[in-house]
């Protein structure tokens, strides 16, 4: 049998009746700013007083949640230890939590991936009567709906601590993290503004230098800006007011902020491009080296590179092997469709390309090492439909598509490269049809055929293009 943490704050904090907390709740939610529609937030920071006090500033953020209903599987949740001292971040013994709108499961999968952590501890008493998790747990469920919880009470720590745990458990779309925190405590009014400003300003240059005078939950704060750094969130700030704005008077006041951290699109295609060209250098030292070792075994000379191991060399792959000596075209051969490995594909028309192309002589061991090789390896061939030359010319990408025309037995391909030497459309269509054999100035028939493919291209001259 599992244990249930109950309630502990319900009827002081917030309404003990379900419908009652329902329907204050879902007022605060609509009465908050609509969400702009632009990313589904990662992570949020909300306050954790009670909801006549704080309410409205935690409602900016869970309204950033509600049109995300149903994206979310998994709230991570942390928040700083009020009552009982703590080293570490503690997990529940229980493996549920109760509030007045039904039961919460604890992610079994989450406290498993923790337990080789030696910051993450296992502490009844530490969530027994903590308000900042709690508080927090009626809100996540009138706005996502249904979800399993990590609930972790954040004691005696280090930023750091905190960044590696949110790291093991940082997972995708399916995963929301909630830092419980309020701002300045017990100043007066204009001072707390001030004070809160700053600490807000941190949060948005993602500077985790937060101590706890400016922010309770200061640790699993930190921690949080330290993670988002490393995924290249973007923060914006929602709402920043204290109690004397809500419910409170202003003589000593408690500050609150609502943030929201989604993926910055710009860093997210930055960090993708750069770790696409990582992966493409890697991919083309091992292709280049297969083939020009492949031409040298052909021509009785020695294999004289060292051939990378990757992983893509093993699956099917089609590719296209392009020689050029002295800046003219040495060879070329190559194939369309994937029938073998993609390391033995391209060692196939490396040869080919050095030997068997009918446009050459066969090259010479002398002429290798001035020789500049350059491997393509083709994405899949997508058919276009074009009842009409000019249909068929509109569709064309120029710079990009590489193209195969086929009509009646005919056949002949133009890689993306060939758009260097014929960027007008018309003629580079024109010039592949005169490769597949077609009279100049025959008209477009039932019969033509079209597709299209792109690729990544490797070369010795410098990297992938």
């Amino acid at each position: 049998m599992g244990i249930t943490r109950r309630a502990a704050v319900a009827g002081t904090f917030y309404p003990s009746d379900r419908r009652a907390l329902a329907r204050q709740i879902d007022t605060l939610l609509g009465a908050a700013a609509a969400a702009d529609g632009a990313r589904p937030p990662k992570l949020i920071v909300v306050p954790h007083a009670g909801l006549a006090y704080c309410g409205p500033v935690a409602a900016a953020a869970y309204a950033r949640l509600v049109p995300w209903r149903g994206r979310f599987e998994r709230v991570v949740l942390l928040g700083p230890t009020h009552r009982v001292a703590v080293r570490g971040l503690a997990l529940p013994a229980a493996t549920a939590f109760e509030t007045p709108l039904g039961t919460l499961a604890i992610d079994a999968g989450a406290r498993a991936a923790l337990a080789d952590m030696a910051p993450v501890v296992t502490s009844e008493a530490a969530h027994a009567l903590e308000h900042s998790i709690e508080v927090q747990l009626p809100f996540l469920q009138r706005a996502i709906g249904t979800f399993t919880l990590v609930p972790l009470a954040v004691g005696h720590a280090g930023a750091d601590e905190v960044a590696q745990v949110l790291e093991r458990l940082w997972g995708g779309d399916e995963t929301l993290i909630v830092i419980s925190t309020d701002l300045s405590h017990y100043l007066g009014y204009v001072d707390a503004r001030r004070a809160d400003r700053a600490t807000a300003d941190k949060v948005l240059s993602l500077d985790p230098a937060i101590d706890h005078e400016q922010a309770c939950g200061a640790t699993p704060l930190s921690g949080a800006l330290i993670a988002d750094r490393t995924h290249r969130l973007a923060p914006q700030l929602l709402d920043l007011r204290n109690s004397g704005d809500t419910a409170g008077d202003k003589r000593r006041v408690v500050g609150y902020g609502a943030f929201a951290f989604a993926v910055d699109d710009g860093a997210r295609r930055a960090a993708d491009c750069a770790a696409r060209s990582e992966e493409d250098a890697a991919l083309g030292a091992a292709l280049l080296s297969r083939a020009r070792n492949a031409i040298a075994t052909a021509l009785g000379l020695p294999a004289s590179r060292a051939e990378p191991a990757h992983a893509a060399l093993d699956a099917p792959g089609a590719s296209f092997v392009t020689l050029h000596l002295g800046g003219a075209l040495r060879g070329c051969v190559g194939t369309l469709r994937a029938r073998r490995s993609l390391a033995d594909d391209v060692r196939r028309h490396a040869r080919a390309a050095a030997l068997d192309d009918p446009r050459f002589a066969p090259l010479r061991a002398g002429e290798l090492a001035a020789v500049a090789i350059e491997v393509s390896v083709l994405g899949p061939l997508q058919p276009l439909r074009a009842a009409s030359e000019s249909l068929a010319l509109a569709a064309l990408r120029p710079g990009v598509d590489g193209v195969l025309l086929e009509w009646r037995g005919r056949r002949a391909t133009f890689l993306p490269q060939v758009w260097q030497q014929l960027p007008e459309r018309r003629d580079f269509l024109a010039a592949l049809a005169r490769k597949a054999g077609l009279e100049p100035g025959q008209d477009w028939d039932a019969d033509m055929r079209l597709a299209r493919y792109e690729v990544r291209k490797f070369s010795e001259a410098g990297g992938r293009a």
